[in-house]
């Protein structure tokens, strides 16, 4: 099986009364982006843009070829191993990770190991997936960022 071309993971936590100083403090680490619910984002056009909902993001390095067991060790070596505060935050706010699988041509495969599945359920956190097929329009075979 040949292996995605490349993905993209962050850890996501939503909820609308979301304080980011306060999930920092429990998991242990800063974001890389987060805002709070009613907070005004400029878009690029300079749009003002209100967020419906308070969020926390940790980003992991982007990988090509994919490796989603790496990402996910970089994403958990940041962060609180104490399974009681994840209980809490997972309680309280909408968890996820979330990848982005690209494929560079068709009948690519992934693989996620059983450690990484339960680093993630231990923690409560749900695995979200947006897999990309190739482009079509691009004849390298490169895929094109999303």
């Amino acid at each position: 099986m040949a292996h995605l071309a490349r993905s993209k993971a962050s850890l996501r936590i939503f909820g609308d009364d979301l304080i980011p100083d306060e999930v920092s403090r429990l998991l242990g680490c800063s974001p890389t982006e987060a805002w709070t619910k009613g907070q005004v984002k400029v878009s690029r056009s300079g749009k003002e843009l209100i967020r419906k909902s308070g969020a926390w993001f940790l980003k992991a390095s982007d990988s090509e070829p994919e490796n989603i067991d790496g990402q996910v060790s970089e994403l958990m070596a940041q962060m609180t191993s104490n399974f009681e505060v994840w209980a809490t935050v997972t309680q309280q706010y909408e968890v996820d990770l979330f990848c982005g699988w690209f494929m560079a041509v068709s009948n690519e495969g992934v693989s996620v190991s059983a450690h990484t599945m339960s680093l993630l359920a231990e923690r409560g956190i749900e695995l979200s997936l947006d897999i990309y097929g190739p482009d079509e329009e691009n004849d390298s075979g490169k895929v094109e960022s999303c």
